[in-house]
């Protein structure tokens, strides 16, 4: 039998179909303890609508290879971040034409500073490479992602945004 492990490294994010849940990093534990497994998954963003769909994937693809038993977890500490992208997973998402992450900002202890401004982002268009693109929207078909356009060959393309 293949390890559950295997089975959940599988699995496709439901909103970023080019990508598992490992390579997104929200995959965070598999765990086997007497044919029952035991899967931890952390949400990009708090209240993300595709968990739902990515728990029920999971629990889906792991009894279809035989694990009777399937339980799914959401974690939030720490928070998901941006960085926990895999190269590989970042590679896929510029193949697919949407501009992978940069680094994510530091975290810092205590509160959250407030700004009325989207963060400025220096963001290469995945198509043509170009440096010079410009935010049209800081949320796009999803929450995670922004829609940008490029000065050079003025393609409009997706920015998963760095969290």
């Amino acid at each position: 039998m293949v390890t559950a492990r295997a089975v959940a490294e599988t699995v496709r994010d439901p909103e970023l179909p080019m990508l598992t849940l490992a390579d997104l990093g929200v995959l965070r534990e598999v765990s086997e303890h007497d044919g029952a497994v035991k899967v931890s998954i952390t949400p990009t963003y708090t209240g993300c609508p595709a968990m739902d769909t990515m728990k029920d994937d999971l629990v889906h693809a792991l009894q279809g290879a035989g694990y009777a038993h399937v339980e799914v977890h959401t974690v939030l500490q720490p928070p998901w971040s941006s960085d926990w992208i895999s190269d590989k997973g970042r590679r896929k998402l510029a193949e697919a034409g949407i501009a992978p992450p940069g680094d994510a900002p530091a975290r810092q202890s205590g509160p959250v500073p407030l700004t009325l401004r989207p963060p400025e982002r220096q963001v290469s268009c995945p198509h043509c490479g170009a440096a010079n693109t410009e935010p049209l929207s800081e949320f796009g078909p999803t929450a995670c992602k922004a829609i940008r356009r490029c000065g050079s060959c003025a393609e409009p393309f997706e920015h998963v945004k760095e969290i």
